[in-house]
């Protein structure tokens, strides 16, 4: 015989389901708490990695083309130094601008009315160059780079500022932001430099 008393007290079993889900609520914000710490950590070190060592950047212009295009994300890897041949990111007037290394310290550069590159008496080899021209111009040629700067020219030689203008001019070592490493986007161009 079932008296009110028994129904006013939660049996064993609803006892034991509650404990259940409290056990479960407690088991839940645990997982949750330490996601959001996992989650917070990795774009931490993401936020730094990308800051200090391996820059990402977005290509905006024609000045490297064919090499690059508009709209590519590049990523660079920091380091000044540098070899003739070199894809670089340099700071200028707040931006990052890409530029190929042409001429190292020291070096004489000699360009011809067509866009032929002599460093030291040597022509260039420029195989990465569809069309060469002497462009935007205001050096006199022969040019010798300085200790410690950068002789760098865009790729699309018609349209490029770079070294051979006296805006932008040789660039120091310690405006150098890094060297291209990696192309991540567009995901049928990803290569390594």
């Amino acid at each position: 015989m079932k008296t009110n008393l028994d129904s006013a007290f939660p049996t064993s079993e609803a006892i034991e389901a509650e404990l259940k889900r409290e056990r479960n609520k407690i088991r839940y914000r645990r997982i949750l708490k330490s996601t959001v710490y996992a989650l917070v950590v990795v774009a931490a070190v993401a936020v730094l990695i990308a800051t200090l060592l391996l820059p990402v950047l977005q290509i905006a212009g024609t000045s490297m083309e064919p090499t690059l295009h508009n709209g590519e994300i590049v990523v660079l890897l920091k380091t000044s130094s540098l070899e003739r041949g070199d894809l670089c990111g340099f700071s200028y007037s707040n931006k990052v601008l890409i530029k190929r290394v042409v001429a190292l310290p020291g070096e004489t550069v000699y360009m011809d009315g067509d866009g032929n590159v002599v460093i030291d008496g040597v022509p260039l080899d420029e195989p990465y160059l569809t069309e060469k021209a002497l462009g935007e111009c205001d050096i006199e040629f022969p040019f010798t780079v300085p200790e410690n700067e950068y002789f760098l020219l865009g790729d699309y030689r018609k349209s490029s500022i770079d070294s051979r203008s006296s805006v932008i001019g040789c660039v120091p070592r310690e405006q150098i932001v890094g060297r291209l490493f990696f192309r991540l986007w567009p995901l049928s161009e990803i290569s390594f430099f």
